[in-house]
């Protein structure tokens, strides 16, 4: 996250930022892919323009994610400040309703933002603590499918394709046999199961990667990650991507076929090692695990086959009949204890969750919650799986500690 700028190829530059903007420089004004965050924003500018001092013709959003859209009114109050006429922006017909939903779930994506980076250096809200950047800039072109943009010399195709939103776009430049991917491409695995957002797609996501491949690209620019040049490269890294994608969504709807339950497919499909071995497919962020959850909410919707889950009675009612049931809240704390000792962390983190909800005030077992969490944080790859244990660990140790 440095904002330093990367010329890649004759007159296309990558500056690395939280995601990153990938420039063109097309003989008639600069085309941006993406503007990164709000606060990236100035430094982001200032490395573009001691790479070229032409003026920024087009923004298209690959999505609109903050990270991807939130720097974008530094760029129109740098045109206004020139004189000159601001960026045509231009993003799927479904961001625009992203943006809705956001101002509808604001504190919502605070809260869970929050809890997912850790509340680090890098913010993704703005300065009075709502989630987002000051202003949210829509763009005033949109389209459904598929869109030809002609600048100076160069042409882009935006291709629409669900993947991690619904609202993402990739595009191709034929004169410069280059794709910019957008998040469809990140150098990690794909984010196709994020378990606090709304629902991805990842067999559509597959197959977007699978028309890339075809197209015999000579740079792929990812939104995240490393620029990849040559086409073998190119081709090797999409098509492991997609049979990964695949092999969950197979894996998934035969078992949903046969009527499996949503926990015996959860602990049933997996991915060979060779492939989660690779460098751009390491499950670092996002994990295979989250992406059947929701291709289960995709193809199944929210039931998961248990009965006794339909309805069930409250979580603090549980946790006080399965105390009750083990002799006490000090009882189910030290076989809780017991099993995080012996790595059992999945069935220990469950029954720590019961004994805190039996007695919510109880001091002594939420120190065993913040330790066990602490735990299971350490013992997991995945930033997503971090975040949420690190958060509940640092929920309880602030019970503990205080009784508050």
């Amino acid at each position: 996250m440095t904002t330093e700028i990367s010329e890649v190829a004759d007159g296309i530059a990558m500056i690395e930022a939280f995601s990153h903007v990938v420039a063109f420089d097309s003989g008639d004004g600069l085309v941006l892919f993406d503007t990164s965050l709000e606060t990236f924003a100035e430094p982001i500018l200032k490395s573009l323009r001691s790479w070229s001092t032409a003026h920024v013709r087009n923004i298209a959003y690959t999505h609109g994610h903050v990270d991807h859209v939130g720097g974008a009114q530094a760029f129109v109050e740098e045109a206004k400040a020139n004189g000159a006429p601001p960026p045509a922006l231009i993003g799927h017909e479904n961001l625009p309703l992203r943006f809705d939903r956001y101002a509808l779930t604001n504190g919502y994506n605070a809260i869970i933002n929050q809890r997912q980076f850790g509340g680090g250096r890098v913010t993704l809200g703005s300065e009075d603590g709502g989630f987002g950047p000051s202003t949210w800039v829509r763009p005033e072109t949109t389209f459904r499918d598929r869109m030809r943009l002609s600048a100076g010399e160069l042409e882009f195709v935006l291709q629409h394709s669900k993947g991690e939103t619904d609202d993402h776009l990739w595009a191709w430049v034929p004169e410069r046999k280059a794709i910019c991917t957008g998040d469809l491409v990140i150098w990690v695995f794909p984010n196709a199961g994020n378990p606090q957002k709304v629902q991805r797609y990842p067999l559509e996501w597959s197959r977007a990667l699978r028309e890339m491949a075809a197209l015999d690209a000579e740079l792929l620019l990812p939104a995240h990650g490393l620029p990849i040049s040559g086409t073998a490269r190119i081709q090797r890294v999409l098509d492991d991507m997609a049979t990964a994608l695949e092999m969950l969504v197979d894996q998934t709807l035969r078992m949903m076929n046969d009527g499996a339950r949503l926990d015996e497919i959860v602990h049933s499909v997996k991915l060979p090692a060779e492939l989660l071995e690779k460098p751009y497919l390491r499950p670092t962020y996002d994990e295979p695990e989250f992406i059947v959850h929701n291709i289960w909410r995709l193809y199944g919707g929210w039931y998961d086959g248990n009965p006794a889950h339909l309805k069930p009675a409250p979580d603090a009612a549980l946790g006080s009949e399965v105390a009750a049931l083990a002799g006490g809240v000090p009882e189910l704390v030290s076989r809780a204890r017991e099993l995080a000792a012996a790595d059992d962390l999945r069935l220990a983190c469950q029954l720590v969750e019961l004994a805190t909800q039996a007695e919510p005030g109880n001091r002594d077992a939420h120190a065993a919650r913040a330790e066990i969490y602490t735990q299971r944080r350490k013992a997991e790859l995945s930033l997503m799986a971090r975040g949420i244990y690190g958060h509940a660990a640092r929920e309880s140790q602030a019970i503990a500690e205080t009784g508050e």
